[in-house]
């Protein structure tokens, strides 16, 4: 009698999912990783009456210099004509990240544009276990991690007119609006100083032309002047974005979660990087604290680790936010 082979029905099941996971793996680095978006959101924060203020928020590029389509897609957002850029930091991935950086950032030149950093734009990237991101968040490495140039990323985004607001705090007057702007060093390399927050905002407004009693005449009341406040950090642990929204933030940017990067239809993102409730992992959304509100954008980032180059359900996007009049 002729023999028949016959695969175990649990064999067969592996069979299926090993193949399955190739699949969703190939098409996460091949296909998701580069396929680059851009998010459009507007949010009701200027005084009545404003301008509208387009803003473009990048994060994460985790540029490394052969990224070059990476870098031509970025370029090509300056035909947006944002009026301002904000940047939430994480730029390089390599040693030689910011050659890939000033090709995609040298179209903005002249744009009015606000940063901070996060930890791989100090510490370059290590291989990593990815599970252990579900014991909680990522450690900044091990002594051997490769320091990386943040004095020359510093000063390039410096010279490009853009403001620092690592532990800082600065102001720009867009399309009418006053623009009060705060920001702080990465929280989760624990680099965040909020104590100096409001001692830089009160020095902001104290050497405010527009606030010295010579500039108005006696018999002239003084004007009010439309000014918003915003918050910019990397990683949006929650005691960064209270402190925030006590410093009277109309609206926070940030990144760093990448979104969860390999995240399941229908339920969204596995892990967060942070304390962030997965709900507000990416996107737009609104965060309260002590019975005040804040909107927050937290961006899922344009790049991934060089030793982790995939996406699942979770593209790469920069966000297009106009910031509009509230009723």
């Amino acid at each position: 009698m002729p023999r028949t082979s016959r695969l175990h029905p649990v064999g067969t099941a592996l069979a299926v999912l090993a193949g399955a996971g190739a699949a969703a793996f190939a098409y996460g680095s091949l296909v998701e990783r580069r396929a680059f978006t851009l998010r459009e959101v507007s949010v009701p924060v200027l005084p009545a009456g404003a301008q509208p203020i387009r803003v473009l928020h990048l994060s994460d590029l985790h540029m490394a210099p052969w990224q070059t389509d990476k870098q031509e897609w970025v370029r090509a957002l300056a035909r947006f004509q944002p009026d301002l850029i904000v940047d939430t930091g994480d730029n390089l991935s390599h040693e030689n990240g910011l050659a890939g950086i000033r090709a995609a950032f040298d179209a903005f030149d002249g744009i009015p544009g606000v940063f901070v950093h996060g930890s791989n734009d100090y510490y370059g990237p290590q291989l990593k276990n990815p599970l252990k991101y579900f014991r909680g968040p990522s450690k900044r490495g091990s002594s051997t991690a490769p320091r990386l140039d943040d004095r020359a990323l510093t000063a390039y985004l410096e010279g490009l007119g853009w403001l620092n607001l690592n532990n800082a705090a600065g102001a720009l007057d867009i399309r009418g609006t006053h623009l009060e702007l705060f920001g702080v060093n990465d929280p989760h390399i624990h680099a965040d100083r909020l104590e100096a927050i409001p001692g830089a905002l009160d020095e902001l407004r104290e050497n405010d032309p527009y606030s010295d009693d010579a500039m108005w005449p006696a018999d002239e009341p003084r004007s009010e002047r439309p000014t918003v406040t915003l918050g910019v950090v990397h990683a949006p642990y929650r005691r960064v974005l209270d402190a925030f929204v006590t410093y009277g933030a109309s609206m926070i940017f940030a990144g760093h979660t990448h979104g969860g990067q390999v995240c399941v239809p229908g339920f969204g993102a596995l892990v967060t990087n942070c304390d962030i409730p997965r709900s507000q992992v990416k996107g737009l959304s609104v965060w309260r604290h002590a019975f005040r509100a804040a909107y927050l954008n937290v961006s899922a980032g344009l790049g991934t680790s060089i030793y982790a180059p995939v996406r699942f359900a979770c593209r790469p996007e920069a966000t297009l936010v106009t910031l509009t009049a509230s009723e």
